[in-house]
């Protein structure tokens, strides 16, 4: 039978989501908290990958097991084991051919930034305390990663995916306010989200790197939206642009926080 794990994760203290031999990860916290309360070996397939040190509020995987479980008790007894940085949210049953990666039609990630020094956001956000950004631009910069395009210029080096080429269907700067933070003029906390169908290793803090040399008046608009058009005239054969885009900005202020899956079940996108 499968089963369906939702979850969310401080990236802290991991290396990311997927298992690796010499490092703490967060899959590999799973598997080990399942086999000890199965007593039995058993593989966690997840949503997708995330960096080292980024966080997920809304992250879901998959795993087989013979056997009827009594999911509210599985989840009470995993969230007694787990590390603290680790938060089962729910356990259920799921459809055969569900699939906590190939079933998702939609990824939401968010990054969050705030433009004065305060102390109750260290961990969780990135202080940007350049003057004078332009988050206008930025927004119109980030209008024109929207449809289909090849991204491979904020794409790193030495990926396994077969296609740079993914749909956008949200990207956008928004103020908000934070539970606790410090007061300041004018809007200084600030979120970037983006929505797509899938994503590439650090694609989003690349752009959202990207994204800050515009607002601080180092890129054009125009050069901005040569990034993308160079990336789809260059498809098929993926040539190294990454080198054409903007620093990535820290892992510990990006957050996947939400994944959408299709109503059928049926394999979607990567």
């Amino acid at each position: 039978m499968r089963y369906r794990i939702d979850l969310c994760y401080d990236g802290t203290p991991f290396c990311g989501w997927q298992v690796q031999p010499s490092s703490p990860s967060v899959q590999g916290e799973l598997e080990k908290a399942l086999g000890m309360l199965l007593k039995a070996s058993v593989g966690v397939v997840g949503a997708g990958r995330t960096d080292t040190g980024v966080s997920a509020s809304g992250y879901t995987a998959h795993f087989d097991f013979e056997g009827q479980l009594d999911c509210k008790q599985l989840k009470y007894k995993l969230n007694a084991v787990l590390p603290k940085a680790i938060a089962v949210q729910s356990v259920s049953e799921a459809d055969a051919d569900f699939h906590a990666r190939f079933s998702a039609v939609c990824r939401q990630y968010r990054y969050f930034l705030h433009r004065v020094k305060d102390p109750f956001l260290e961990a969780s956000s990135y202080y940007y305390g350049y003057p004078d950004v332009d988050f206008d631009a930025m927004n119109k910069a980030a209008g024109m990663l929207l449809g289909t395009h090849d991204f491979c210029c904020f794409e790193k080096s030495g990926g396994d995916n077969k296609t740079s080429v993914c749909t956008v269907f949200k990207a956008e700067w928004k103020p908000y306010s934070p539970v606790l933070g410090q007061a300041g003029e004018g809007a200084v906390y600030w979120c970037f989200t983006i929505e797509a169908d899938r994503f590439l290793r650090n694609m989003v803090r690349a752009i959202v790197g990207t994204l800050l040399e515009v607002g601080r008046g180092r890129r054009t608009l125009d050069s901005f939206s040569s990034l993308i058009l160079e990336a789809d005239k260059s498809a098929p054969k993926r040539p190294s642009l990454r080198s054409n885009a903007g620093e990535s900005v820290p892992g510990h202020a990006l957050f996947l926080t939400e994944i959408r899956y299709s109503t059928a079940g049926e394999p979607a996108s990567e």
